[in-house]
């Protein structure tokens, strides 16, 4: 328990190399050329240098520790603070995932992580769940080829909807400065017509909606199944128009979609950092501040993820 409150971070990242990001990463270097990606890069380490000076973080290891070490190091975070579970959004594909899971079945959640317009999507997805015990299913919208309403991907969801396992997917900017602003899954709003037609699979919209306020909004409003999660810094709301803080995020979506559609995360991976604890510290004050029931919290931080997970109590 942290303070009187269990806590189930519902959103990190194992911090060992994905495939799918280094197949990404390695195109869009062939694309840009050596000396743009030099310079692209140099952008991008000005902002995240600036941005972890802001928290106080450490830079990340460089020294690669096994999957075992790694796990263990987890597991002693997690103790030290108090936190139930951690769901593993990825975890260096889905097989490591079940490695890494199958250490701490009592601790770790994993969500399988594959593209849903790859051959066979949906069959491996069925064997995530019902071979590997996967519990989730998380995408990056701006990372997909094709608009998420393809039909092609339907079987897929049919999957999420036989399981009842939601699905988390990012949308909106990806990464920290200098990353990715602008693609054809980039808004949110373009879930509209999937998270319709399959009103008995659960969507996330993960980070408050990651800089598309009012079209994340505009989704949960049009479909009940739509939930968000607090994860990450957020650093994205200086980026947005008016003076926005986290603090008025939550104000807005406990008095729109309320709080059993809100999802405690952190957006947690690498060390030395661990578990992003300053998130959770300044999240608590927030909704204390707001004077937030105890009910109400006890449902953002643990229980709407228990329900949606189905996890034993």
């Amino acid at each position: 328990m942290f303070q009187d409150l269990e806590v189930i971070d519902f959103h990190a990242h194992f911090p060992v190399p994905e495939p799918a990001w280094e197949i990404h990463r390695k195109a869009k270097e062939a694309e840009l050329g050596e000396r743009r990606t030099k310079i692209a890069r140099e952008y991008a380490t000005a902002y995240n240098t600036d941005w972890r000076l802001a928290w106080d973080y450490p830079a990340p290891e460089r020294e690669r520790q096994t999957d075992e070490q790694l796990a263990k190091r987890w597991v002693a975070d997690l103790d030290k603070y108090g936190i139930s579970r951690i769901c593993w959004m990825t975890a260096g594909g889905n097989d490591n995932m079940a490695k890494v899971c199958g250490m701490y079945p009592d601790r770790f959640v994993g969500f399988a992580h594959h593209d849903p317009f790859g051959q066979a999507a949906a069959d491996e997805l069925e064997r995530c769940v019902t071979e590997r015990g996967f519990r989730g299913y998380k995408l990056i919208g701006p990372w997909l080829e094709r608009p998420i309403t393809d039909k092609s991907a339907y079987p897929t969801w049919e999957v999420c909807a036989a399981h009842k396992i939601p699905v988390l997917v990012h949308f909106g900017i990806l990464g920290s400065g200098g990353g990715m602003a602008n693609q054809i899954n980039m808004n949110p709003l373009v879930l509209h017509d999937v998270a319709k037609a399959f009103p008995d699979v659960d969507f996330i919209v993960p980070h408050f909606g990651c800089g598309y306020i009012t079209d994340t909004l505009m989704l949960c409003w049009a479909c009940r199944n739509v939930h968000i999660d607090t994860s990450g810094s957020n650093q994205w709301v200086k980026w947005v128009q008016g003076d926005v803080t986290v603090k008025d995020l939550f104000r807005k979506y406990l008095e729109t979609i309320g709080p059993e559609r809100i999802l405690f995360g952190t957006d947690s991976s690498w060390f030395p950092r661990g578990f992003a604890i300053r998130y959770l510290q300044d999240q608590l004050r927030d909704l204390r501040d707001l004077n937030t029931p105890h009910a109400s919290m006890a449902m953002i931080f643990a229980g709407n993820a228990r329900r949606l997970l189905k996890l034993p109590a």
